[in-house]
C-alpha cells in the first residue's frame, strides 16, 4: 500500500491535483516550503500514488476487455507533461524527471506491454506510433497536452504493434510495443482529504484518500464501481432520460434512474474484480468499512441506496458468481447497456435484514 509521508500529504492536500497518468502542480505549491530533498520526496510520493491507481486501472481494463465495446491499446504507460508544473516548480521537475520532451513516462505498470518492451520511467517521448507528441496542443500549468496525448494514443488500433521513439539519458531510442486490448477509460487520482469518486463516461476519478487509507483490494473495489458506470454507458443513458445531475439527482423522477445505475454498477463491479484477479468480497469489505462513518454526501443521498442494502445485494450476487469458474465472466447487465434505462431499481435491490 502506498503511504505518503504525513507532512508531505498534508501540504499536498492544500496545493496539488494529480492524475493517474500525471499531476498538476499549482502555482506556489512547492517553493514556499520545499527544499531540493523535499521536492524529490514529493515528486516520488506522487509518482508512487499515481502508479498505484494506474495499476488498478490497468488490471481492470485489460482483464475485462471482452466486456467492453469501446477499446484502446493497452500499453501500461503512465504519462505526465512538463506543462503540468507551475513556473516556479518547472525547473525542479525537469531536472528530477529528466524531461527532454514535453511528454514523458512517469511510470510503467509492471508486467505490461510497455514494461516487456523495455520502456522505463523518465523516458521522454517523441512519438507513439503516428502520434507526434510535441505537436499536440498544450498550455503551461494545464493538463491540456496530457489529455490530448492520452486521447490520441487511445485512438490507435487496440492490438496493433506500436513503435515508440523516445529519449533516454540524452540518447534516442526506438522500441516496439505489442499492446493488448483494454477497455477505453482514463483513471485520475484527485489529491484530497475528502472521499469523492465519479465517472463521466470516459474517465474515472477517485480521491487519494481511497488509495491512502484503504487496502489495495478495497481501493480496487471503489474504482471498479466507478469503472462499471463507464462500461455500462450510464452517463449517456442518464442524459438520454433527461435527468438532472448534482443537487437535483435525489428528487422526483431522477431518483429511480440514479438508483438503477448505482445498483447496476455495484453488481457489475464484483465481476470486474473477479475477472481481474481481485477478491469479489473486497466490495463488501469496502462498504462495511466505508459505510458506517463516511457514507455521506452523494453516498447517502436519496439517489443512492443505503449502504447496508448495497452490501446485502452484493452478498447475493457474489454467491452466484462464486459458482462460476469460467473467465472472463460476463453478467447479464452487459447485454442491457444498449437499452434505455427503465428506472426499475427495486428488482435489483436486496434489503438488509
Amino acid at each position: 500500500m502506498v503511504h505518503l509521508p504525513g507532512r508531505i500529504f498534508r501540504r499536498l492536500v492544500r496545493s496539488l491535483f494529480w492524475a493517474a497518468s500525471g499531476f498538476l502542480l499549482l502555482p506556489g505549491a512547492l517553493p514556499a516550503w520545499a527544499g531540493a530533498s523535499e521536492n524529490r520526496e514529493t515528486f516520488e510520493a506522487v509518482r508512487a500514488a499515481d502508479l498505484k491507481l494506474a495499476t488498478i486501472g490497468w488490471r481492470l481494463s485489460v482483464a475485462n476487455a471482452p466486456l467492453c465495446d469501446r477499446l484502446e491499446p493497452g500499453l501500461g504507460l503512465q504519462l505526465h507533461t512538463l506543462d503540468q508544473f507551475d513556473s516556479a516548480s518547472r525547473t525542479a521537475a525537469q531536472v528530477h524527471f529528466g524531461f527532454a520532451t514535453p511528454v514523458a513516462v512517469e511510470g510503467v505498470v509492471a508486467g505490461s506491454p510497455a514494461d516487456r518492451a523495455g520502456i522505463r520511467q523518465d523516458d521522454s517521448l517523441v512519438r507513439v506510433g503516428p502520434v507526434d507528441l510535441a505537436a499536440l496542443p498544450g498550455k503551461p500549468e494545464t493538463t491540456q497536452r496530457l489529455v490530448a496525448a492520452q486521447l490520441a494514443i487511445a485512438d490507435l488500433p487496440p492490438a496493433a504493434a506500436v513503435e515508440v521513439e523516445a529519449i533516454r539519458a540524452g540518447a534516442p531510442i526506438k522500441l516496439t510495443v505489442q499492446p493488448v486490448p483494454a477497455c477505453r477509460s482514463r483513471f485520475e487520482l484527485l489529491l484530497s482529504s475528502g472521499y469523492n469518486a465519479r465517472a463521466d463516461g470516459t474517465m474515472v476519478q477517485i480521491s487519494s484518500q481511497f488509495i491512502e487509507e484503504y487496502t489495495p483490494d478495497q481501493a480496487a473495489a471503489a474504482v471498479a464501481h466507478e469503472f462499471s458506470h463507464n462500461i455500462l454507458h450510464h452517463r449517456d443513458r442518464l442524459e438520454a432520460r433527461g435527468v438532472d445531475f448534482g443537487m437535483l439527482s435525489g428528487f422526483g423522477a431522477n431518483v429511480k434512474y440514479f438508483r438503477q445505475t448505482e445498483l447496476q454498477a455495484d453488481l457489475l463491479s464484483v465481476y470486474l474484480l473477479a475477472n481481474a484477479g481481485y477478491p469479489p468480497r473486497a466490495a463488501i469489505d469496502f462498504w462495511n468499512r466505508f459505510g458506517p462513518s463516511k457514507a455521506g454526501g452523494i453516498f447517502r443521498s436519496r439517489s443512492h441506496p443505503h449502504w447496508r442494502d448495497r452490501v446485502a445485494t452484493l452478498e447475493a450476487e457474489i454467491a452466484k458468481l462464486e459458482t462460476v469458474s469460467a473467465r472472463p465472466m460476463v453478467p447479464g447487465v452487459i447485454a442491457e447497456r444498449s437499452q434505455p434505462l427503465s428506472g426499475d431499481w427495486q428488482s435489483l435491490l436486496i434489503r438488509h435484514r
